[in-house]
């Protein structure tokens, strides 16, 4: 489906003869039609000429949309004196985009270059846009009039191959009339005066691109009044570009050498939808791969990963259609999800020449990353998919990735750190570098770089941060693990899972148990005893590295209730309903007690030298007290014994002397005696291992006498700053449960004789 466009070349004359330009492909009103029909890949050359006056314009023209762009100029040696700068306009949004400074590529000095090859920036992927605007500045901030002959901006559709990509491809527009209804950046429009692009009299109109994968030419670069604009789809085959400035390998194919990793997964040319025409000539290959130098493409990191084929297809179209080289120059590229994707075509197992590093590439493998890693760094997925594969490459040879070698220098240049290189003088080199190493620029970008040695300790191993987190089925106390036999160990690891073999769980130096090396847990069963467990990493390189052992001891032994849980009664308030006692026990393990739990008549846990705990019981009912002892191996031991407070009613007690009854909602039951009688007595008798006396209590209560099985015991006064009623003050408790008599005797204390009884309470 073809859509009419309308791209205009303004240009505003600013101080000291610079030139800004634009291009605009304008929109109609229609956004959101359909998706676009698949299409092949364009690439539209738009030539910038000047006049006599220094103007520079391009009149208005017939083109698509496209995502990836660049600046192009006459003459691959040369260089553009200043940083070409550009902004964009969404096709989605209509909004320009700040100003986007075009990395220098390059140079090509190569003696397979064609005449026609072109000095070039780097392509810029921009995403889906619909206009272009262009200016080159001096270091000092100033715009240039010194632009270089036969300057182009290129601008590259990189197609529609796929349905997936067809369904997300923005809508196409129709636009019908004059271009200088686009709207375009006010600091871009004609000073007053000057003559509108639109309406130029020098302004040619081209023809849109046929749907046919047919070439076209491209406009003329030459200097001329006229501004001039084409599209192509392709451009004629031309000689090999491949950036290298040392001779030329063998034509002969080489044998792809066995790596000592895995091949990590890699897109083919066919599965990005590479048109193979655009790059005729057969591939170049060096001997061997000594180093690997890692790039950035430039452009935003907001792309999709989706978007990843197009994107390697419009470098593959501006590399061989812009810079008229025989292929794409990377010999792959990786996207920020980590999809790697062949580059140059040959063979990505073999050692094929690319164009990607100006001097060093008769020595080296190129590997790009798709986006800008100026402020931000690459992704994990990413540095990953670099490792595996810069160490698969590498692994051919023999070469270690964390390695230095010497490299000879294609080229005499300066690197972006100021070392000087001679040509046919070897330097070293680290096997995985960034492309700033060899020569002067800032790729792969500020943040990419330091993230390298990353990459290199990844791509070499051995495994990097490796942490045995936990040691589940035991339990730790001191510095010593306990289980009843089988372990699962927990680790983790800074190394990605794909660049690592396997993991063993080691039971006292060897191997019990293997895991794959994208686990993070294995289990393995221990004999009985004591002994040492830890994990072992082996790296994709064969290196291992082992986490310090931990001490297991393997305990199948339940832990004992050396006294089983017995209730007594303590000292405290009586209800109705809640009766003051104390649990107590004592539990022991043969390897280390971990805890003792009351599981009813309530729920706690105790630490393993506890031995008691206050609580109340209901009166009245039997009561199950089980309790669970634990030991950190986790075998475990539980003991239920039964309880029953009894309260006995001062009723149900033998009297002697007088006795007062007295009623109230204070008292145990609404009742109590009360005597001021001195030797006025009560007696209970019961069967139990416990018991406790209860009295009402204030400051002019008296003193009594307690007998147990009568033998006087103690003396107890009752006095208290408050009041207070059913305080249980007075308690006895035997070994086991057996009969006794307790008997409560006035002492008729002087000036406050009077004791105020509530009962008696025991357990049975």
């Amino acid at each position: 489906m073809k859509r009419r466009v309308w791209l205009t070349l303004g240009a505003v004359v600013l101080g000291g003869g610079g030139v800004v330009s634009y291009a605009v492909a304008s929109p109609s009103a229609g956004h959101g039609a359909g998706g676009q029909a698949k299409r092949p890949v364009r690439v539209y050359d738009l030539a910038l000429t000047g006049g006599a006056s220094g103007e520079r314009k391009l009149p208005r023209t017939d083109t698509r949309q496209f995502s990836l762009l660049g600046v192009s100029w006459t003459g691959a040696a040369k260089r553009l004196h200043g940083t070409a700068q550009v902004r964009t306009r969404s096709v989605g949004t209509g909004e320009w985009t700040a100003w986007h400074d075009l990395e220098a590529a390059d140079p090509l000095e190569d003696p397979e270059a064609g005449a026609d090859a072109r000095g070039a920036s780097e392509p810029l992927w921009v995403g889906p846009s619909d206009g272009v605007q262009v200016q080159v500045v001096h270091q000092d901030g100033s715009t240039s009039s010194g632009l270089p002959k036969g300057l182009q901006v290129n601008l590259v559709d990189p197609g529609v191959v796929t349905d997936a990509e067809a369904k997300a491809e923005p809508a196409a527009f129709v636009v019908e009339g004059s271009p200088s209804d686009s709207a375009s950046p006010a600091d871009s429009q004609p000073p007053a005066g000057s003559e509108s692009p639109a309406e130029s009299p020098s302004a040619t109109e081209s023809a849109t691109a046929s749907d046919s994968a047919a070439p076209s030419d491209s406009a003329s670069a030459s200097e001329s009044p006229s501004a001039t604009a084409s599209a192509s789809a392709s451009a004629s085959a031309s000689a090999s570009a491949s950036a290298s400035a040392s001779a030329s390998a063998s034509a002969g194919t080489p044998t792809a050498p066995p790596s000592t990793v895995p091949e990590p997964p890699i897109v083919s040319r066919a599965g990005w939808g590479a048109d193979e025409s655009l790059s005729p000539d057969p591939s170049d290959y060096n001997a061997d791969v000594k180093a690997v130098f890692v790039h950035h493409t430039d452009g935003t990191n907001d792309y999709t990963c989706a978007q990843s084929p197009a994107i390697v297809r419009g470098i593959y179209a501006y590399h061989t259609q812009t810079e008229h080289w025989n292929d794409i120059g990377y010999n792959f590229l990786v996207d920020k999800c980590g999809t790697i994707f062949e580059g140059r075509k040959g063979g990505v197992d073999l050692p094929v020449l690319g164009a990607h590093t100006y001097g060093w590439n008769r020595e080296s493998a190129g590997i790009a990353v798709l986006g800008d890693y100026t402020t931000a760094g690459a992704t994990d997925a990413a540095l990953e998919s670099i490792a595996r594969l810069a160490a698969w490459k590498l692994g051919q040879y023999g070469a270690d990735p964390a390695g230095t070698v010497k490299l000879t220098a294609g080229a005499t240049q300066t690197n972006y750190f100021g070392t000087a290189y001679t040509s046919g003088t070897a330097y070293t080199f680290n096997r995985i570098s960034g492309h700033r190493d060899g020569y002067n620029t800032q790729c792969p970008g500020n943040s990419l770089y330091p993230q390298l040695p990353t990459v290199r300790a990844w791509a070499a191993g051995p495994v990097q941060g490796l942490k045995l987190t936990s040691l589940s089925g035991a339990g730790l106390s001191g510095s010593t693990y306990y289980t009843k036999g089988t372990v699962t160990a927990k680790w983790s690891t800074t190394t990605p899972g794909s660049l690592i073999s396997k993991f063993q769980v080691l039971v006292d130096g060897k191997p019990a148990a293997t895991a794959s090396g994208t686990a993070t847990s294995a289990s393995a069963t221990l004999t009985a005893g004591s002994h040492t467990v830890a994990v072992r990493a082996v790296h994709q390189s064969g290196r291992t590295t082992t986490t310090a052992a931990l001490t297991v001891v393997t305990d199948t032994t339940a832990p004992t209730f050396t006294t089983a849980p017995k209730l007594s009664l303590r000292t405290g308030t009586v209800s109705a309903t809640a009766v003051p006692v104390t649990l107590g026990w004592k539990a022991a393990d043969n390897a280390a007690l971990k805890s003792v739990s009351l599981l009813s008549p309530a729920t706690a846990t105790f630490g393993p030298a506890t031995t008691g705990s206050s609580r109340t019981a209901k009166p009245g009912s039997a009561s199950a007290w089980s309790m669970k002892a634990s030991d950190y191996a986790g075998n475990t031991r539980t003991s239920s014994p039964s309880f029953t407070p009894v309260i006995l009613q001062e009723t149900s007690a033998v009297r002697s002397g007088t006795w007062t009854a007295r009623s109230s909602t204070n008292y145990l039951g609404g009742k109590s005696y009360s005597s001021a009688s001195k030797n006025a007595s009560l007696s209970w008798t019961f069967t139990g291992r416990s018991a406790s006396w209860v009295v009402s209590r204030a400051a002019t209560s008296g003193q009594a006498y307690v007998y147990v099985d009568g033998t006087k015991v103690a003396t107890v006064d009752l006095k208290s700053a408050t009041t207070s009623y059913r305080q249980a003050i007075w308690t006895k408790t035997w070994s086991s449960s057996a009969k006794h008599t307790v008997k409560i005797v006035v002492v008729g204390t002087s000036g406050r004789p009077t004791v105020t009884t509530d009962g008696l309470v025991y357990l049975k």
